[in-house]
């Protein structure tokens, strides 16, 4: 059995939920997510001293805000599939295509150089139904873990999110346009469940793991939605949320940020790849025209 870093002859089965160090009773600090020990304890005070705790997850309501207006500006077209109406401007500039021959969109894309659509696919949406669930689990995880995480560090672990769900998206469906903020939003529920691991709260018992597990199921068996960029989503989620808490264990948060940003080069290496590597259609196959990602 590990013993308490202060006191070496004392047994303890306790580690402090921040930086991991095994903890004895006198130097455990009782907080909302788990013990922490004295000097993890102090810095979380002092954090939040820093802080106006009034001003609440601003990070998460700026994101939200971002996209119900941009969701406003699609128009009445904002969701169509092959076949049916023209699409908005908004959606046929920005949603997430790797490339395609269908007329209109011929030249198109993220292997034609469009990076943007990486990014500006994530902040657009099919229909009410579509961003309302979006944004509705955005809100719930956001005012968790914007919180406990720090406005920077959330900010990094959803923009890694949304583009590695772009990543995974164009591995499996290049020649699809893709729309939503699913993919981030998966990001969240992996980084969620980082973090709820490390503080030793069980992951079923929070609510979390149900979440990740019913939206799984659903992206595996409805049709027309982004499995691979629902995967790919909680996959960079998971992963940022890891590098940036194993920074904290060296005492080292920049370098947390150094990897996420690290990380979501190698999505958008990755996404070009993937884009250029699809840019002759498949023969007979007859891309969708939008594919909500949620």
């Amino acid at each position: 059995m590990a013993t308490c870093y202060r006191h070496p002859s004392r047994e303890t089965g306790v580690s402090c939920s921040n930086c991991g160090r095994p903890i004895c009773p006198d130097c455990m600090t009782t907080t909302p997510v788990g013990m922490r020990c004295p000097e993890c304890a102090k810095q979380r005070t002092k954090v939040r001293h820093m802080r106006d705790m009034s001003a609440g997850p601003q990070v998460t309501i700026a994101l939200i805000a971002i996209n119900v207006v941009v969701f406003l500006t699609e128009g009445s077209h904002a969701f169509t599939i092959s076949g049916g109406a023209e699409t908005g401007s908004v959606i046929r500039e920005g949603a997430l295509l790797g490339s395609s021959e269908m007329p209109g969109l011929a030249g198109q894309g993220v292997a034609h150089g469009q990076l943007w659509r990486l990014v500006t696919g994530g902040f657009l949406h099919a229909s009410i139904l579509h961003i309302a669930f979006n944004m509705w689990v955005l809100y719930y995880l956001g005012t968790m873990l914007e919180p406990a995480l720090g406005r920077v560090r959330f900010a990094s672990i959803y923009f890694v999110s949304l583009l590695t769900g772009s990543l995974g998206a164009l591995i499996v469906s290049p020649h699809d346009i893709t729309v939503g903020a699913s993919g981030a939003v998966f990001g969240l529920m992996g980084a969620a469940a980082v973090e709820m691991r490390a503080r030793q709260i069980p992951l079923m018992q929070s609510g979390v793991g149900t979440l990740i597990v019913i939206n799984l199921i659903i992206s595996f068996t409805i049709p027309g939605v982004s499995w691979g960029g629902h995967v790919g989503g909680l996959i960079g989620g998971a992963l940022a949320a890891a590098v940036l808490r194993a920074a904290d264990r060296y005492r080292s948060p920049a370098l947390g940020l150094v990897g996420c940003a690290a990380i979501a080069l190698a999505a958008v290496a990755g996404s070009i790849e993937a884009a250029k590597s699809s840019e002759v259609e498949p023969s007979g196959a007859a891309p969708a025209l939008v594919t909500p990602e949620g």
